[in-house]
């Protein structure tokens, strides 16, 4: 679950990995009763933290000179749609790309970058995380509704 989670909002491999496998795997898991909301919750918030986190302090170490990189470059679109956020929306664009699958995993790199403080970006990426977290358990709940 952990790994799922965190797959999907790293840095790089989460522009790949769609959400939709970790809302699956935790309907599956749910539905059959092989994991509770309470099991499977927790490690989905931990290793969304933890991917975030890793792309914040990436996107400090590396600094604005990423901006240039063939990476960036070849996906252009999703950067400057993920800067947009950030500039029209500061600090709060944190809370809104952790909910948007096409820019989850760049914001937090985008952010370090930035130079936002380490303490500010933690606040403001726990209470996204935790948003998230409840999300993903009302859509596995609403889901398990459907298969029933």
């Amino acid at each position: 679950m952990p790994t799922i989670a965190f797959l999907e909002a790293c840095p790089g491999i989460g522009v790949f990995i769609s959400g939709a496998i970790l809302l699956s795997v935790c309907t599956v898991l749910y539905t059959q009763d092989i994991a509770t909301l309470p099991q499977m919750l927790p490690l989905a918030f931990l290793g969304a933290t933890l991917a975030d986190h890793s792309g914040y302090y990436i996107g400090r170490w590396i600094g604005p000179g990423f901006h240039q990189t063939e990476f960036v470059i070849k996906r252009k679109a999703i950067f400057d749609r993920t800067e947009a956020v950030l500039v029209k929306y500061g600090e709060m664009a944190i809370i809104i790309g952790r909910l948007m699958t096409a820019i989850r995993s760049v914001v937090p790199l985008l952010t370090g970058i930035s130079g936002l403080s380490p303490a500010r970006y933690t606040l403001y990426d726990l209470i996204a995380c935790a948003i998230w977290t409840t999300g993903l358990g009302l859509l596995v709940i609403g889901l398990d509704g459907l298969v029933d």
